[in-house]
């Protein structure tokens, strides 16, 4: 698929809609010594789904995220990929189909756009380290079909022309866009993002709002944390709050916005304020 077919049709190669399960996290614990950062947490979610994961400051958002993705092993409980249990392994996690961004950045910095991308495709190549020392034929046509997917990418993400910078000297909203690109390289079935609105101003958060609906249209199922609550009810179709790493409510954005539980969860309930006023 060209760029151009790219851009017209929205779609990622090698996607189709559908509705299955990818995603299925059941009893999923995760205990620091005697903290328990996640307690009991089940998630489900579906091909084409977009489904978010908001909560306070510490509420454990980002564990669970370590614990779908094979950062952290959980205590106790399943996660599981297209039905598959998933390995506590970065690596065969990304492999199995999901990938994700980072609450902070991290881009190699002193490496070009296109060639942040590209790092993202090398778990799909195949070449040996023989053959990539001696740059045969299969290395060569490996690389230039990477090479091509990273310009297709960086386009599909609305960086066209923009392969040759160093992502260090992209503007904030791009690097943000590079991530995705990158993880979009490894062509995943689920893509995970973390913040991936942080620090943008209002033209940057609505562009990333357009980016992840049209990846969403293309079949992908996307699991998205964030702070900015309108972005969040927006974008998603489910909402799954986190109160001390307990589930307080799941459910469409719309219960979820008008939950009682979650407006006190993020201002405090009226004996709170008072007493905090009185103090």
């Amino acid at each position: 698929m060209s760029i151009d077919d790219v851009l017209l049709t929205g779609d990622l190669p090698g996607h189709q809609v559908g509705k299955q399960e990818m995603l299925s996290a059941r009893n999923v614990t995760m205990r620091f010594g005697g903290l328990v950062a996640v307690d009991d947490v089940d998630l489900t979610v579906h091909s084409g789904e977009i489904v978010g994961l908001i909560g306070p400051n510490g509420a454990g958002k980002t564990t669970f995220f370590n614990c779908l993705t094979g950062l952290y092993k959980p205590t106790s409980g399943e996660v599981r990929f297209a039905g598959e249990v998933l390995p506590p392994k970065p690596r065969k996690v990304v492999m199995a189909g999901m990938a994700r961004t980072f609450q902070n950045i991290r881009l190699f910095p002193n490496m070009t756009a296109l060639e942040n991308v590209m790092v993202g495709r090398y778990c799909r190549t195949s070449a040996m380290a023989v053959t990539s020392i001696v740059r045969g034929p299969k290395f060569r046509r490996e690389e230039a079909e990477t090479r091509e997917r990273a310009i297709e990418l960086l386009a599909y993400v609305g960086m066209k022309g923009q392969g040759g910078h160093l992502a260090r000297n992209l503007p904030y909203g791009d690097q943000r866009r590079l991530e995705i690109a990158r993880a979009l390289a490894t062509d995943p079935k689920l893509l995970l993002l973390d913040e991936p609105t942080a620090g943008m101003n209002p033209q940057e958060t609505r562009q990333a709002e357009e980016l992840i609906f049209k990846i969403r249209d293309s079949g992908l199922a996307i699991v998205v944390i964030e702070h900015d609550m309108r972005f969040i009810f927006n974008l998603c179709d489910r909402v799954l709050c986190l109160v001390r790493g307990k589930t307080l409510v799941e459910g469409t954005a719309a219960q979820v916005q008008s939950d009682p539980r979650v407006i006190e969860a993020y201002i405090g309930s009226p004996e709170t304020q008072d007493g905090a006023d009185n103090a």
